[in-house]
């Protein structure tokens, strides 16, 4: 027995895993990428709201009402620039209808420009039927 060899050990080949893994993960955003161009961005419309004159008892109080040339309306009463903090001192929610040509972005900054704190503000919009002619 002490001529006996010992065999050489076996080399475990390990598989590394992350190339197919990488190309898994490369299919799926190429497939991605060309079914989510198959969506035109032209097929989606958005409808501007639309203002006109509302009885003012119908809608939710208190309701500030933005105007094209950005001049405001409370309840039926003007605003002055930077007034509308102190009217709304009893009011947490504020009730919001804005013009149909009005910039969203107008509309945020004629709000940011009051300061208002801690006041929930929230957009009214109207439901027109079609009878109305929408």
């Amino acid at each position: 027995m002490k001529g006996q060899r010992l065999h050489p050990p076996e080399l475990k080949i390990k598989l590394d895993s992350s190339l197919a893994i990488v190309n898994i993960v490369l299919l799926l955003i190429f497939f991605f990428l060309t079914t989510g161009s198959l969506i035109g961005a032209g097929e989606f419309q958005v409808r501007l709201p639309e203002t006109e004159d509302l009885p003012l008892d119908l809608l939710p109080k208190p309701l500030l009402i933005v105007e094209g040339d950005g001049a405001m309306v409370l309840d039926g009463a003007p605003v002055a620039p930077g007034t509308l903090n102190d009217l709304l001192i009893d009011h947490p929610v504020l009730h919001v209808l804005a013009d149909r040509e009005t910039r969203a972005f107008d509309l945020l900054d004629a709000l940011a420009a009051e300061q208002l704190i801690a006041v929930e503000i929230r957009l009214v919009t109207l439901h027109r039927s079609a009878e109305d002619g929408v």
